[in-house]
This record gives C-alpha cells, structure tokens and sequence, in this order.
C-alpha cells in the first residue's frame, strides 16, 4: 500500500488555509494545520466546514525559526503549504513592519527549516498580483515586472524571489503561486468584498444603514478561492517547481462588484452606498487583472467561477446565516 501523504498547512485557519484543508482531506491527506497558538485558536472556519476534528493543529509563529523547526519536524510532511501572514492590503499601510516579519520573514524561515533538515519536502508559498502594481489595462503574467504599491505588496515580492532564490541555489522544489483576488464566505469582515456582500443582505432585510466605500473605480480580476487552492495543489504535482500566475482573466469594477451585489437581493446600489474619502488608500492599484495561460497549459487549471458567480455564492451563503 502506498504511504499516505502528509501536508503542513500554515496558516489553516484563514480563508484558503480552510478550503485547502478540506480539498487535501478529499485527496487522502494526512493534514497538519498551524496556528500561533493552536490550544487558544478557535479554528471557526475549519469547524464551519465541518472538518475541525480531522485536521492536527499544532502552534507554529512563523516569525520564530525555532517554532517553525519544531512543526515540520514534529508533522514530517510532504507538503508545505505558506498560507500564513499578514493578509489585509489596507493593513499592511498601518502595520508594515509586522506585514513585513510575518510574510518575509516567515517564508525564510519556511524555507531555511527545509534546507537545514535535508528532507525531500514540496513547498508552495503564497504569493499576490498586487506585486504587479499598476499594470494599465492589460492582463499580467509570469514576465511582468513587479512594481508594488504597499507594504503588503513589498513583502508578497520579497517573499516571491527568496523562493526563486532558494529554488535556484539550494535545489528546493518550491513554488509561488501569484494569486489575483479570490473571495469565499470565509472572507474576513474587513474585507470589501464581504463588507459589500453583508450589508446588501442586511438592507434587503429592512435595514436603513448606508454602506461607506472608498474609490470603486478601481477594477480587480476577482476568483473563487476553492477552485484557487486547487491550483495551489496541482503546483505541487508537477515534475519541476515553478511559478504561476493563477486568476479568471476578467477584470471588473467595485463598483460593478457592488451593483452585482445589490442587483442580487433586488435593490439598487446608488440608493444605499455613500462615498468616504477616509477609506481611500495612500497608494492604489486602479487596474489589475491576471493571465493564467501558463496554468491552462501546464498544471491543467482554469478558473470557472468569474465575479458574477462569486457574488451569487457569496449572497446566498449571507442569506442562510
């Protein structure tokens, strides 16, 4: 009988860390999942997919070298998931340091605990299209030149080349996966997209309130993020590591995501959403949109969940809470 194969998930707990978990428990996985403080952590979305008891979580600080030592030691996986880190864009503007640590620092240490143990460990590491920037109005891919517009960004793109490095130099089998925005109903509250999604549902159940937006000018290539963890598996069944843009190739407007939103639950957007000029950020990204051909080519992958599908899911999800 073949073993069964262990994954290490960093950072279970989040939005992709859950999905993921539940695709590799779907696969046969033996599934490891951190948290900072595993005993203290809720883990409410693990449990909202009904999955808690089948995961081993264990406590990890991905900033610690000494910690992340133990978890792979003590998990011995095949698999290394790097989901972990600072994860909020807005964030990261008012606390760079700590988005920098967690998201750099800890995918260093990921991979220095790799290279120290000598074991033959697969290692996807979470990247971001915000490395990309401002790309006027065309679809980034593997090739473009990264020019990030925050600190989360900044770190997303450290993080990106310490893998390529460590790929390069010590012969790991480490890939990034440069995911455009995805959304589930495991998003975070303070995320726009979940913000928007809740508050349509609550004003087309009779409440008054109005939704304050900053800039929804600005236009994104919005995915699912179950279909997106998916990719991330499939980086790791290739027979080379590489790096893969991962995204629909469909770019839309928050304000189109809104109208969508609103459209969903029968109401019209202008009579319920107020501009706020403290919502704006120091620097933003007006366009972004990403070209995954390379994963249609080679991992197989194609999104089939575009912005409207997402907001439908996410609506009638809202709807049962």
């Amino acid at each position: 009988m073949s073993k069964t194969r262990k994954a290490l998930i960093c950072g279970v707990s989040g939005q992709d860390g859950t999905y993921l978990a539940r695709l590799l428990l779907e696969k046969g996985y033996e599934v490891w999942g951190t948290s900072r403080d595993a005993q203290a952590s809720s883990f409410a979305n693990l449990s909202c997919l009904g999955i808690l008891d089948r995961v081993k979580t264990i406590s990890m600080a991905v900033n610690d070298f000494r910690s992340v030592l133990q978890a792979i030691s003590r998990s011995e996986p095949d698999e290394i998931y790097n989901l972990s880190g600072q994860s909020s864009v807005g964030l990261s503007f008012e606390q760079p340091a700590e988005t920098l640590e967690s998201i750099a620092t800890g995918t260093l240490n990921l991979l220095e605990g790799m290279r120290f143990l000598g074991l033959p460990i697969r290692f996807y590491n979470a990247g971001s299209g915000e490395c990309f920037g401002d790309i006027s109005g065309f679809a980034a891919d593997e090739g473009t030149p990264f020019r990030p517009r925050s600190p989360y960004a900044v770190a997303k793109a450290t993080a990106h080349w310490l893998v390529a490095n460590y790929r390069t130099a010590y012969g790991l089998f480490a890939c990034t996966g440069i995911l455009f925005n995805h959304e589930s109903p495991l998003r975070p509250l303070r995320f726009v997209t979940r913000k928007i999604i809740r508050a349509a549902v609550r004003i087309s159940k009779g409440s008054n309130e109005k939704l304050a937006l900053g800039n929804t000018d600005i236009t994104r290539d919005w995915g699912w993020s179950p279909e997106y963890v998916d990719a991330m598996w499939r980086m790791l069944q290739t027979d080379n590591p590489d790096d893969f843009v991962i995204a629909t190739g469909e770019s839309n407007s928050l304000e189109k995501f809104v109208q969508t939103s609103f459209s969903e639950v029968g109401l019209d957007w202008r009579h319920h959403v107020v501009q706020d000029l403290g919502l704006f950020r120091p620097a933003e990204i007006l366009y972004s949109c990403g070209n995954a051909e390379k994963a249609k080519r080679i991992l197989r992958w194609e999104a089939s969940f575009k912005m409207p599908d997402v907001v439908r899911e996410m609506i009638r999800h809202e709807q049962r809470m």
